[in-house]
């Protein structure tokens, strides 16, 4: 019998793409832990299309 876990997958979308108008997304893929964080993640990624460290967080 398989665990029920807390672990969940999110998708991290960059916030400053969206606001540029630019064509494309920057998406990552990530885990989190539900019972210690229940809200959104936020990190710093890199940004390929910006060529910047942007800041992205937990869509839904």
């Amino acid at each position: 019998m398989a665990k029920k876990g807390n672990r969940v997958q999110v998708i991290l979308e960059c916030t400053e793409h969206k606001e540029s108008g630019m064509a494309g997304t920057s998406r990552y893929i990530s885990t989190k832990n539900r019972k210690n964080s229940p809200e959104r993640l936020e990190l710093k990624k890199y940004n390929p299309v910006l060529r910047k460290v942007t800041v992205h967080r937990e869509i839904k």
